[in-house]
């Protein structure tokens, strides 16, 4: 236990010797790894399937001392609110309700998943900053974006809803993603307070990847190019990573 103790001060001292550096004079060159939430409201064709969509994701990039950003980008997304009318209507019985095998009443649970990944780039302005790597922040990039309709079970057993049948009711969807943002970074001249928040919109050209809807069994799947808007605000903290400094040594 007490070695445990001793690398843990080890790596905390290592760490912060890594983190801490006076940037109040000068634009440095540093690597960022960042970790974001978004809330964001649907637009376009996305808005007729899903509600509010979460975004939890991570950046992992470097700014330059030119105050650009490159990295890459990706966000999980997940939300609870689906908007696909009369989804299971076909498989209800005289009283609405979903039986399992058992003939118990079942829980069938819907939610939206998927995620993006996205080369990004992006440039500072020290505007408005305590130092010149602060400021008013902009990126944008471009990527791959899934996304579908999750149907869960939970315990019990639908023969209409196992497996390979959950994919009719999936929705499952892929395409070309862009995203911009616009708001403000801020590093602290010293310290972890590094940050950034602001205004976030993204633009999926997505299409319907499956071949029939089995809620929808006479109606042919759409397989024009879908326009599936999101836009919100994200908050994210920023590690980064600077040089150690280099230690003065005395001698008489």
């Amino acid at each position: 236990m007490r070695n445990a103790g001793i690398i843990f001060c080890f790596i905390l001292s290592s760490f912060f010797g890594f983190g801490q550096r006076n940037i109040r004079d000068s634009a440095i060159a540093t690597p960022w790894i960042a970790v974001h939430y978004g809330l964001n409201a649907p637009g376009g064709d996305l808005k007729e399937r899903f509600g509010l969509v979460n975004h939890l994701g991570a950046m992992a990039g470097y700014k330059t001392s030119k105050n650009w950003v490159y990295g890459l980008d990706g966000n999980f997304m997940f939300g609870n609110q689906i908007k696909i009318p009369d989804m299971f209507s076909h498989l209800t019985d005289s009283y609405g309700q979903i039986t399992d095998v058992n003939g118990d009443v079942a829980i069938v649970v819907v939610t939206m998943r998927g995620f993006n990944l996205n080369a990004m780039v992006g440039k500072v302005f020290p505007v408005l900053s305590p130092n010149k790597n602060s400021g008013i922040y902009i990126h944008g990039g471009v990527g791959y974006m899934q996304y579908k309709a999750r149907v869960e079970t939970q315990d019990q057993v639908i023969p209409t809803l196992e497996k390979k049948y959950r994919k009719g009711y999936d929705r499952y969807t892929t395409g070309v993603n862009f995203h911009q943002f616009v708001g403000y970074a801020f590093m602290a001249n010293q310290g972890f307070l590094n940050f950034y928040g602001g205004f976030y919109i993204q633009e999926g050209l997505t299409y319907n990847r499956r071949e029939i809807f089995f809620d929808q069994p006479d109606i042919p799947v759409s397989k024009a190019q879908r326009l599936d808007l999101q836009y919100g605000f994200k908050v994210g903290w920023f590690i980064p990573v600077y040089k150690r400094k280099p230690k003065d040594f005395y001698f008489d």
